[in-house]
């Protein structure tokens, strides 16, 4: 018998099914199906193709923030990590599981879990950061139903930022209690494994890569579930789904975003329920794009019963 789950996790997984059940309750189950019958051979293969790039990308910032802890991450090992990671956040509740478990398994493959967890929190809080700054960025260019609140959350940023840099500035140098120890290693870590000269461009670069194919993936299946906007109107609303995502409050994969494409959607003069087809149809596409995951993980099952028969 596994390990009961948090009561965390239950609230997540039970905050995402809210979030269904309002969606169903609202715009009924239509929505849904006919975005799902919609998906075609094209979506597939375009879904399939940018979500390799990505995969790559992903794994290769891993590989850098890795690098810069101490923690030695071949990319081909770190790709087929990523991969299972995005199958298994795909395919689980909550969204975030996958790559609990590649921190884990490579903190173990490593010798230090510790700082394997740290490489993949820091790498999956570099690619949010990158994400938000260019949300932020486009949505105050292009129009969006959350336009006329940026400067407000402009403002919020700058005065966060500022205040992670006074704290870093205020850490202790020395000292041994445990604030002292974990504000110095988180100091330690953003400067080695993010902002070091070989580290933070390559970072940025593929964080800027894997924010543009979430947005290629989301105008594919925008326009596989029938939205025939402009580009211009599309992906600020696209920005605003994927930052939903972010939200650990999910069923594989669905609920928060679905939320958020229905109320963007609407806003921007489309309707709530091609926001629904949209967001359902991307939601299939990236669970396509990420079953070669799938097979990383059917090999791995293999490989232990295989060790364990010997």
């Amino acid at each position: 018998m596994g390990p009961a789950r948090s009561p965390w996790s239950w609230v997540r997984a039970l905050g995402g099914l809210a979030v269904l059940g309002v969606l169903v309750w609202s715009v009924g189950t239509g929505p849904f199906l006919a975005g799902l019958r919609m998906i075609d051979a094209p979506a597939l293969a375009a879904a399939l193709a940018v979500g390799a790039v990505t995969t790559v990308c992903c794994a290769w910032r891993w590989t850098l923030v890795a690098g810069g802890l101490g923690v030695r991450l071949p990319l081909a090992a770190a790709v087929a990590h990523c991969y299972r990671a995005v199958f298994l956040n795909a395919t689980l509740p909550g969204g975030v599981l996958g790559d609990v478990h590649r921190a884990i398994r490579h903190g173990r493959d490593a010798g230090d879990v510790a700082r394997g967890v740290r490489a993949v929190v820091w790498e999956r809080a570099a690619g949010q950061l990158v994400q938000l700054v260019i949300a932020v960025g486009v949505l105050a260019v292009l129009p969006s139903p959350v336009r006329p609140y940026l400067p407000v959350l402009a403002a919020v940023l700058a005065v966060a930022g500022l205040l992670l840099v006074l704290l870093a500035r205020a850490a202790p140098r020395s000292g041994a209690s445990r604030w002292s120890r974990a504000a110095r290693a988180v100091v330690t870590d953003v400067r080695s494994g993010l902002l070091a000269r070989r580290t933070w461009l390559g970072v940025v670069a593929a964080s800027v890569v894997v924010v543009a194919g979430h947005l290629a993936t989301f105008v594919v299946a925008a326009r596989t579930a029938g939205a025939d906007a402009p580009l211009s109107r599309l992906v600020p609303l696209a920005l605003l789904a994927l930052l939903a995502m972010g939200v650990p409050a999910n069923v594989a994969g669905f609920g928060p975003r679905e939320g958020v494409a229905a109320w963007a959607f609407a806003a921007a003069g489309l309707t709530a329920a091609q926001g629904v087809a949209t967001a359902t149809v991307y939601g299939a596409l990236v669970l396509v794009a990420s079953l070669p995951g799938a097979a990383v993980l059917l090999r791995r099952i293999r490989a232990q019963e295989a060790g364990n028969c010997r």
